[in-house]
């Protein structure tokens, strides 16, 4: 029978996200991979257990999270059932819509139809009476935005989740659709961009736009699937994202650009007494209006790795400006 560690509240750092009365880890664990059905699932139970016991109050997943899609869900769901159920009201669990999940014209985007239906299958997976936080995964081009955000609008008025946010919008599109919820009375709690230092478009604009409205940011691959880390500096391990055929990073992925620009990073890192996720991590958290790093890990050594980035968040001006050069390639 898991017990949860008693210190677990003692060191984690928890931020409010924007204007809202939540507040979240500084880092979040993330179930994009690693928690499907071709993954073992004694090994997602002991990376969630550890991460509560080290203050990760916050599991981040989507309808079609696997694979298969929706096995992310299901598994969360048998643990959740097993070891977590009395703990629920110390949980932030959220999802999310508009990738493929089923066939037809119903399966996918951003229409009231598929947000609604989809909500309901999430629960149904993790055995929920509600999700925390459920999000429009993705902007959909061809229905209106006032259709899409009164859907999640819907999706919290009836019960179905707490609070509502919105992934991969751009500046834009997060003004129209943060105003179109507080119009509504829904508040847009939270952006979920994805954000690392190969991948800083929400620099460019989401950033001030998010503060402005007072919306959260939760930072999704801030390892930039697993660049930022050591695990690439010599070879591509079979275990990791680049050498599994399912994965999301792709082998040409890993190009001998970037691993110079990484080996530059990590002597940087080093040299704070942190590896280079753990400075990646801090990066990504340097932002006032950051909420938390969404992290992926495959075992639980990761995830301590990702928590300890906490004990050295702050960068000297001369730390900042190094990165800046190598990122610039100088």
């Amino acid at each position: 029978m898991y017990l949860p560690a008693e210190d677990r509240y003692k060191t984690m750092r928890y931020n409010r996200v924007g204007r809202s009365g939540l507040k979240l880890p500084a880092i979040s664990l993330g179930l994009w991979h690693n928690f499907g059905g071709v993954d073992t699932l004694e090994n997602a139970r002991a990376m969630i257990h550890r991460a509560f016991d080290l203050g990760i109050t916050h599991f981040d997943l989507a309808n079609n999270y696997g694979p298969p899609p929706g096995s992310a869900e299901e598994n969360f769901g048998r643990i959740l059932a097993q070891d977590l159920r009395s703990y629920r009201d110390e949980l932030i669990i959220s999802s999310k819509a508009g990738y493929y999940m089923w066939p037809g014209p119903y399966g996918e985007w951003g229409s009231r139809k598929y947000l609604v239906a989809s909500c309901d299958q999430s629960l149904k997976r993790m055995g929920l009476e509600y999700v925390d936080i459920f999000y429009s995964h993705r902007p959909d081009p061809e229905t209106p935005l006032e259709e899409t955000m009164g859907a999640l609008d819907y999706i919290v008025r009836s019960g179905r989740a707490l609070y509502v946010g919105i992934s991969s919008y751009n500046p834009d599109q997060t003004r129209q659709a943060a105003e179109i919820l507080q119009s509504l009375g829904t508040p847009c709690l939270i952006h979920q961009p994805s954000y690392n230092m190969f991948n800083r478009w929400v620099e460019f604009g989401l950033l001030d736009v998010l503060a402005e409205k007072g919306v959260g940011c939760i930072a999704f691959s801030p390892l930039a699937q697993g660049m930022l880390t050591d695990r690439y500096l010599n070879e591509i391990p079979g275990d990791s994202r680049a050498g599994k055929p399912y994965g999301f990073l792709r082998p040409e992925h890993v190009t001998e650009e970037k691993l110079a620009i990484v080996r530059q990073l990590n002597e940087i890192a080093r040299a704070r007494g942190q590896t280079m996720a753990q400075m990646a991590i801090a990066w990504v958290l340097r932002h006032p209006g950051m909420t938390s790093a969404l992290i992926g890990a495959s075992r639980v050594k990761q995830v301590e790795d990702a928590v300890d980035a906490l004990n050295r968040l702050d960068f000297s001006t001369e730390e900042l400006e190094q990165i800046e050069r190598i990122l610039a390639g100088e």
